[in-house]
């Protein structure tokens, strides 16, 4: 976990180091405009860069309080609250648990349906895998890849097939076989977008009829290099089919490190997992307090 959070750390540092420099400095009025600027700049929103400020104001008011924290502690304090807290409960399984991935071509879905397999079979549960992007062939050749490697099943269709279809078979087969887990790679076009919602509905639906309370989960994926344009994608795939969880991979390579924070302020979704790379180990699960001191520059 040390080399993650090393990573993590390395993949925000061109936030970190201009955060952690201000936050260095005695908090004046400009040293705190500064700040802000800053925190904007990367994508954290006004609401969260305000309340940052203010605690690192807060911190340097009088020795006192300095003695009990250092307002880069207290900054990071601050974006732990914004995220809704320390720990975020995981979501309690059933079985099968069906977990649908959303999100946009780009974002990793494919790629971070296998890891979470990965990750849930070195755990010792049993995982099935539903190809159900059939719009883009490379998807389902992909994920088929992966499930070789890892030896998963992957349950799939051909290319156009019906992708509510693929997700039925694939929750069916899931009850079948007594899997503990049924993870959904789903599309991401956003050149038909009002045609991909009403898809993403319809898997929904299909999939509650073969499972009934599934999809349990359904977690969207977002490239964190992406910034603010995260929020709006967010909030249209939260829109259509309610989403449970956020995904945000590409954290190792991100001058903006922020939107996750404010897309879990916009629609109140907790963050469930980060990537930092690509090995299957590159995705791990979420810790507020961890990335907050990687943001500020604070050690693990």
């Amino acid at each position: 976990m040390a080399g993650f959070f090393e990573r993590l750390k390395s993949g925000l540092s061109r936030t970190a180091e201009a955060v952690a420099n201000l936050l260095a400095r005695p908090m004046d009025a400009e040293s705190a405009e500064q700040l802000r600027e800053r925190l904007i700049a990367a994508d954290f929103g006004p609401a969260t860069a305000d309340e940052v400020v203010e605690a690192a104001r807060s911190a340097w008011k009088s020795e006192a309080a300095l003695r009990k924290t250092s307002p880069a502690e207290a900054a990071a304090e601050s974006i732990v609250r914004a995220l809704g807290g320390e720990t975020v409960a995981a979501p309690a399984f059933s079985k099968p648990h069906v977990i649908m991935l959303l999100g946009v071509n780009g974002a990793g879905k494919t790629t971070t349906a296998a890891k979470l397999a990965w990750r849930w079979r070195e755990e010792g549960k049993t995982c099935l895998l539903g190809a159900c992007d059939t719009f883009r062939a490379a998807a389902g050749e992909q994920l088929s890849a992966w499930a070789d490697r890892l030896g998963v099943e992957v349950i799939g269709g051909a290319a156009g097939a019906d992708p509510a279809a693929v997700a039925f078979d694939a929750a069916k087969a899931g009850v079948a076989r007594g899997v503990d887990v049924v993870i959904l790679d789903t599309a991401g076009r956003l050149h038909t977008k009002a045609h991909l919602l009403e898809e993403l509905r319809k898997v929904v639906r299909v999939t509650a009829k073969a499972h009934p309370g599934a999809p349990h989960e359904k977690w969207l994926v977002i490239d964190g290099s992406l910034g603010a344009n995260s929020i709006e994608q967010a909030r249209i795939f939260h829109e259509a089919v309610g989403l449970t969880g956020l995904i945000v991979t590409k954290l190792d390579g991100t001058a903006r490190g922020g939107a996750l924070v404010a897309v879990v302020r916009e629609l109140g979704v907790p963050v469930r997992f980060i990537g930092v790379g690509e090995q299957p180990a590159d995705l791990q699960p979420f810790d507020a307090r961890a990335y907050a001191r990687s943001i500020v520059g604070l050690a693990e």
